[in-house]
């Protein structure tokens, strides 16, 4: 079975400094459909304007997720991490037991567009961490890069949850699939450009959410960026 989430249907939320789109229940948005998909808890798209950002702030017991679109994403915690998060890098934190953080956009005159995706963890109370892998174009193109995963494999950022994420770049020819293993949910958010995703058309802010079915197949595509995540219960 597949479901379609389209963009329009997001929750939307402007305080002039952050305009913030929300694909499942968060902070002031509401809607008890989408409060998540199987671990998949957040995805928000987000633009910071410049010389602006989220002040100091904490979590606890979540897999973060920064994917940068465009900018730069300035990043500072009670770990001791100080970091710049360039396209194309993707950054992992583990709230764990406890930390504080802040993200902030130091342009003067360019917004800084990304990702903000949050996975529940299979484990509670570990010991806060972070690690910041880059992700060159040229290995995510008419293919599916493993970028997060429980293990780590393939250089992805490790997450501490029943949850592997994939990035990919398409356009023209160029198709890829995933398959689902039985009782494997699939959840594919279009980022930018257009693709089908199991035969359906998808454009950027659009969403596939995939139950009992076998692959996740992409095709059709006009300058897509894609993220595909293979999801638990």
């Amino acid at each position: 079975m597949l479901t379609l989430r389209r963009s329009q249907e997001r929750g939307h939320a402007n305080h002039g400094w952050l305009d913030s789109y929300h694909s499942f229940s968060f902070a002031g948005y509401y809607d008890p459909r989408h409060m998540g998909f199987g671990p998949l808890r957040v995805i928000n798209e987000d633009r910071i304007a410049p010389g602006r950002g989220f002040g100091e702030h904490g979590h606890r017991d979540m897999e973060i997720i920064s994917y940068v679109l465009s900018g730069e994403l300035a990043h500072r915690d009670t770990l001791g991490n100080v970091k710049g998060i360039p396209p194309g890098d993707v950054q992992r934190m583990s709230a764990g037991t406890g930390v504080m953080h802040s993200e902030f956009n130091h342009a003067r005159d360019e917004v800084t567009h990304f990702l903000q995706i949050w996975i529940e963890p299979n484990v509670r109370g570990i010991e806060p961490s972070y690690e910041q892998r880059s992700f060159a174009e040229s290995d995510k193109r008419g293919r599916l890069r493993l970028v997060a995963s429980p293990d780590g494999a393939e250089g992805s950022v490790t997450i501490h949850a029943d949850a592997r994420v994939y990035a990919g770049l398409f356009d023209g020819d160029e198709t890829a699939e995933l398959a689902l293993a039985a009782g494997r949910r699939g959840y594919v958010h279009v980022v930018r450009g257009e693709l089908e995703v199991n035969g359906q058309r998808l454009r950027a802010g659009d969403a596939a959410k995939l139950e009992q079915e076998e692959r996740v197949a992409l095709a059709g595509a006009s300058h897509a960026e894609v993220l595909v995540f293979d999801l638990g219960q």
